[in-house]
């Protein structure tokens, strides 16, 4: 079992990647394997809405984006970590998982992300981090994830990692998240030995309220 932690901040070492390695190191005491993977700081385009990606089966912006969707593919479990910029996700983060998760579904790769748990993670020198939890969190619940919660909001508080290190609540919330997360991945995975099956798929019924 393997957890992909997704570092969405300029700085790769930085707050948000100060939340991701405590949650690491905990998933690692439960037997779970992890990954931090670092978006980078290249410029990334949003999406062009073009829908090529139903015919191409990726992207047709050739990036990093694609990259990410075929690592994805091969882990049980997600956390996507962002700093609070204006109140949101950072904007390379949501340029990012935009089109990450609607290149997987126009591509027919739904099964990358369904099911899946996930949890989001954010940092902030001091505000708008219940915001930017809910705008991350509408990625999973928007794919049929389950999501994965602490004890408190996930958001750590400082402006450098060395600040991190005082938000002891903070910090002991991302344990928390990590040890339900491996407690959440263990049940499914007894449950896939005992025969319990993925719910079924329906049809996706689209309702457009302007004909």
């Amino acid at each position: 079992m393997k957890v992909l932690l997704v570092n969405g901040s300029p700085n790769k070492k930085g707050c948000t990647n100060r939340a991701l390695e405590e949650i690491a190191a905990t998933l690692q005491a439960e037997g779970i394997e992890s990954e931090i993977y670092h978006i980078g700081i290249k410029p990334i385009a949003g999406c062009r809405a073009c829908r090529a990606c139903a015919k191409l089966g990726k992207c047709v912006i050739d990036d990093v984006v694609n990259e990410f969707v075929n690592k994805a593919a091969e882990f049980d479990g997600f956390v996507l970590g962002s700093p609070v910029h204006y109140a949101s996700a950072s904007g390379i983060a949501t340029s990012f998982l935009d089109r990450a998760f609607f290149s997987a579904f126009m591509a027919g790769r739904g099964e990358v992300f369904k099911h899946k748990p996930a949890a989001a993670v954010v940092s902030a020198r001091r505000a708008g981090t219940t915001f930017a939890l809910d705008q991350l969190n509408k990625y999973f619940s928007i794919s049929e994830m389950p999501i994965i919660s602490g004890r408190y909001w996930n958001m750590v508080h400082g402006a450098t990692a060395k600040e991190v290190e005082q938000d002891e609540e903070g910090l002991q919330n991302m344990r928390i998240l990590a040890r339900n997360m491996a407690w959440h991945l263990k049940c499914r995975k007894a449950g896939e030995a005992a025969g319990i099956l993925p719910p079924a798929d329906e049809a996706i019924t689209f309702t457009n309220f302007i004909r």
